[in-house]
């Protein structure tokens, strides 16, 4: 897209940004019949879902204790090593989430308590199709502990390679932090068994439903959130990269490469003021795509109208352009990161620099990336440890405190025809 020269507007340019074109509304109808499936039928619904999309029967839906440990035991010692290190550099980042406390005081018997509360039981989500995703349980589970939730599920489609279990490396990371309540559900009816229950499997429904997933979850999610709070629609991936004539095109091709190789539904979107980079871009991502393992997958979604490679007069379009599309993940590689930073407010989460590249936050920055997609960064947080807290405030005033209130209590309740809310107050003061 060569949007040079033109003057456009908030609107004109809102139109010109690319999205999947993959029917959202079908996707809707079809997770929702697949929730109220199991809202209605349990157990039963969940296994026809789990032959008719995963392939797998007669597997345990609950996963026995037995599996944790076999998971645990056969788990690449490098692997090990590495998941523990993101777990703490995760609970580290996440501890800084927890807002404070606050006590207001407005005189003598008369205060406002701010707190948090943890929610008591949330679901976790793990995605299991196209890759393995050890690395969302960390991101998923640790977040909820640091908040404080005493209850946690986590689901996560069964392998048919693996004789229907959950992935031995995703079990693997479950155990090493401690969670034991793990079912062998995924897609669509994973979020509805998390948002009703299953009472077949001792399933208790939750409070809260968090992870990320293909469109049919995202759009399950949206669908329960009458019923449960989730983080945010983390569908299929998004990456938008900024860049001026000083990025290497190499590194910009592998980074907009590595986000394609997750769905061909993924956004892969470079925003440069440089002809020459875009053009050498290009010639990257086809001869760095011939020699990926996932070359067509990648090759579907660089294609595909939701991806593309875009050149502007300036960066301040780049960042007009950037807002509107409000990406999942933000790159910036330019000659002059900071200036643009300030002005960049509607990202999932923001990569600043040619040495911080989205596989970083992928796995072991110490952020979270369960993110928001499909342009709702620009309304919603990623996922965090805020994300399963409740801010409640606590008020308390004594009959003194009460008093210096009461008059202008009882004017404002006259003023809104609600005399019983002024009565209330008054008639605590009758034997007074």
């Amino acid at each position: 897209m060569d949007l040079r020269g033109q003057k456009l507007s908030r609107r004109q340019l809102t139109e010109l940004i690319p999205r999947h074109t993959a029917d959202s509304e079908a996707a809707h109808a079809a997770a929702r019949d697949l929730v109220d499936e199991v809202a209605t039928n349990g157990l039963d619904a969940i296994l026809e879902h789990t032959q008719r999309f995963d392939q797998v029967s007669g597997h345990s839906v609950a996963v026995p204790s037995a599996h944790f440990q076999e998971a645990l035991d056969g788990l690449n010692p490098d692997v090990r090593t590495a998941l523990e290190a993101s777990i703490a550099r995760v609970r580290e980042a996440s501890a800084a989430q927890i807002p404070a406390g606050a006590n207001t005081s407005f005189g003598v018997g008369a205060t406002v308590t701010q707190r948090w509360l943890a929610v008591e039981r949330v679901g976790l989500y793990v995605p299991g199709g196209k890759a393995v995703y050890p690395s969302s349980v960390v991101m998923n589970v640790v977040p909820a502990q640091v908040a404080g939730v005493k209850s946690i599920a986590l689901m996560s489609p069964p392998q048919k390679d693996h004789g229907g279990r959950v992935h031995p490396t995703v079990l693997a990371a479950a155990a090493l932090l401690g969670v034991t309540e793990v079912y062998a559900i995924g897609g669509a009816s994973a979020i509805g068994a998390m948002a009703w229950g299953v009472p077949e499997i001792d399933l208790d429904p939750v409070n809260v439903i968090t992870g990320p997933g293909n469109r049919y979850v995202a759009a399950a999610k949206r669908y329960v959130r009458s019923r449960v709070g989730i983080d945010s629609e983390a569908g299929p991936t998004e990456i938008l990269i900024i860049a001026d004539d000083t990025a290497d095109a190499r590194w910009v091709a592998a980074d907009l490469i590595s986000q394609a190789e997750h769905d061909e539904l993924a956004s892969s979107l470079l925003v440069s003021t440089s002809a020459p980079l875009v053009d050498e871009v290009s010639r990257e991502l086809v001869a760095q795509t011939a020699l990926t393992p996932h070359r067509e997958r990648v090759e579907i979604a660089l294609r595909g109208p939701q991806s593309a490679l875009v050149i502007v007069d300036d960066l301040d379009t780049a960042v007009a352009f950037s807002n509107l599309y409000a990406p999942e993940h933000l790159e910036v590689q330019t000659s002059d990161n900071a200036a643009l930073l300030p002005n960049l407010v509607n990202a999932g989460a923001i990569f600043v620099g040619s040495h911080s590249p989205v596989s970083l936050g992928d796995y072991s920055a110490g952020s979270n990336h369960v993110l928001p997609t499909g342009g709702h960064a620009a309304f919603s947080s990623g996922l965090g440890a805020y994300t399963f807290l409740r801010a409640q405030q606590v008020i308390e005033y004594s009959p003194e405190g009460l008093a210096t209130v009461r008059d202008g209590l009882e004017a404002l309740a006259q003023s809104e025809d609600l005399p019983a809310h002024g009565r209330a107050v008054a008639i605590r003061f009758d034997e007074l």
